[in-house]
């Protein structure tokens, strides 16, 4: 990993997906936090078309950027659904920034969204890791849990109240009265 002076806002640390990029210093909204570089591919060239990597930024149709250079530090920042930074493509220059959308704090994960093709291909398969979906992933298992104990319950309440009929005709209760099963005093011929 490339060694990053300490004038810089962020370092590349351990992240819940791997490794992230993470805040040194507050970043104040709209300021831009570090350019995305690599070598510049030409779409139309076949050789360079058919570069498959997950590092690949996509300024337009016809140019994309292969940040997968080591000393690309921003291709360690990972998506969220909810991010605290945006990439701010610039296709005439053949650049790409990242700028942060909200005040970022010393320790958080720098994040942005990479957009719906990249989810598609990449992330959904898996699922995304991003803290907003663990977040929501957790309450669905929470409400699931909750459901399924109701349902228990109802099912415990039925069996029982099954359970309590059951008893009461083997206990012979006919009509609300018990019956022992003997003759009521009577002799029978």
């Amino acid at each position: 990993m490339p060694a990053i002076s300490s004038n810089k806002p962020y370092r590349v640390g351990r992240s819940k997906t791997g490794l992230g990029l993470f805040a040194t210093k507050p970043i104040k909204k709209g300021t831009r936090i570090i350019r995305y570089f690599g070598p510049i591919l030409d779409s139309r060239i076949p050789e360079q078309d058919d570069i498959e990597n997950k590092y690949l930024f996509e300024l337009n149709g016809r140019w994309t950027i292969d940040g997968s250079v080591r000393k690309n530090v921003a291709r360690y920042i990972n998506h969220s659904c909810r991010p605290n930074a945006e990439s701010d493509v610039r296709p005439r220059e053949r650049k790409v920034f990242i700028r942060a959308i909200k005040n970022i704090e010393p320790g958080d994960e720098i994040n942005y969204d990479y957009g719906t093709d990249y989810f598609k291909a990449y992330l959904k398969p898996i699922g995304c890791k991003c803290q907003s979906c663990e977040k929501k992933r957790k309450k669905l298992r929470a409400e699931a849990r909750v459901e399924r104990a109701k349902v228990k319950a109802r099912a415990e309440r039925k069996a029982q109240k099954a359970g309590a009929k059951t008893k009461k005709l083997n206990g012979k209760h006919v009509n609300g009265k018990h019956v022992n099963g003997k003759s009521n005093g009577r002799a029978r011929a």
